[in-house]
């Protein structure tokens, strides 16, 4: 049996399942990057879920300096060195299948692949989280897996009801009761239910892996909170009555509050998150904060995931100008949330 010593090194550096993405994008020359910088595996252990010959070219592209280690049933090691990359071959493409810049149903195919690797991989306990690269929803419903994305596919694999997407950086975190909705449809899909369990999903979530008792604050549907029902009614007749709900289960909930001047005091650290009505009004403050080192985090689920805050970039795929901060953050992140559940 390993010591105390040998025990607490082991919950320090957890290994982290990096899924390698679309091979047609800029996922495997971000990785590369990332995991080129010291600064990555001082914090975990990375297992790339990929593709050999992607991730050569991935690693050329980057021009980077790692050598690929084969781990086909191994672990990282403790003292995993920097220049190396250990990955998992979940497939065996040919490039030309995987051209830059546009989707390809091999390449959807083997996302799909990664993907559920990496899930068996956290619910079994092999690795303690997983940070994904960006995926092709198109390429991947081509190859008839039919999923919106990673949220809908490892909500499935882990028998999980309801989740909720957060966006996150260092100053600012919200989270969404709606997603990608037409903004015509958002005040029919803004129901108690739905605010009540996103408020208290992102407290749960905040507790386990991030701050042991959250401040958040709920956000006003409508303009001045509906300025008393000249703007709208969701704010007295919806939103309100979740908040209290919520408070009355012990969550720190504040709300509902106007947008226009919230976001100023939960970037100087007066909310740990905030709830966001629809995908616009929250992620239009978080890219202004963090457009390059915005992490994307599915709460609720029974294990840990992030992922980069951007989509494949073809348009960027194999030209070396893709920024990896967003990748090293996802990665940083997922590190830090496993240490702290451990803790």
């Amino acid at each position: 049996m390993d010591g105390p010593e040998e025990q607490e090194s082991i919950l320090d550096k957890p290994v982290i399942a990096v899924t390698m993405g679309d091979p047609c994008g800029i996922g495997p020359e971000i990785i590369a990057a990332a995991l080129a910088d010291p600064a990555i595996t001082v914090l975990c252990r990375p297992l790339v879920l990929g593709d050999r010959g992607a991730m050569e070219r991935g690693i050329a592209v980057a021009g980077v300096k790692l050598a690929i280690a084969s781990a086909p049933d191994l672990l990282p090691p403790l003292d995993a060195s920097p220049h190396t990359l250990y990955l998992r071959e979940l497939s065996r493409l040919k490039l030309d299948e995987i051209p830059y810049g546009a989707p390809t149903t091999a390449g959807g195919d083997a996302c799909y692949r990664y993907i559920c690797e990496a899930a068996r991989l956290c619910l079994d306990g092999t690795v303690q989280a997983m940070a994904t690269a960006p995926i092709n929803k198109e390429s991947m419903n081509s190859a008839g897996h039919d999923y919106p994305g990673h949220t809908e596919l490892l909500a499935e694999l882990t028998g999980t009801p309801e989740v909720v997407m957060m966006l996150a950086g260092e100053r600012l975190r919200v989270t969404l009761v709606t997603i990608h909705e037409p903004l015509s449809r958002v005040p029919e899909l803004i129901t108690f239910d739905r605010v009540l369990s996103t408020i208290r999903i992102t407290h749960d979530a905040l507790s386990r892996w991030f701050c042991r008792a959250p401040r958040l604050a709920v956000l006003a549907l409508n303009p001045h909170c509906g300025e008393g029902g000249m703007f709208g009614d969701e704010e007295s007749r919806i939103i309100a009555p979740a908040v209290a709900a919520a408070r009355e289960a012990g969550i720190d909930a504040a709300g509902p509050v106007s947008a226009d001047t919230l976001f100023h005091f939960a970037a100087k650290g007066g909310y740990d998150a905030v709830v966001c009505m629809y995908h616009d009004q929250g992620l239009i403050p978080l890219k202004l904060l963090h457009f390059d080192d915005g992490v994307n985090v599915t709460l609720g689920l029974p294990i840990i995931r992030t992922s980069v805050d951007h989509g494949t970039a073809y348009n960027l795929a194999g030209t070396g100008k893709a920024s990896a901060e967003s990748m090293k953050a996802a990665l940083v992140m997922a590190a830090r949330m496993a240490q702290q559940g451990c803790r």
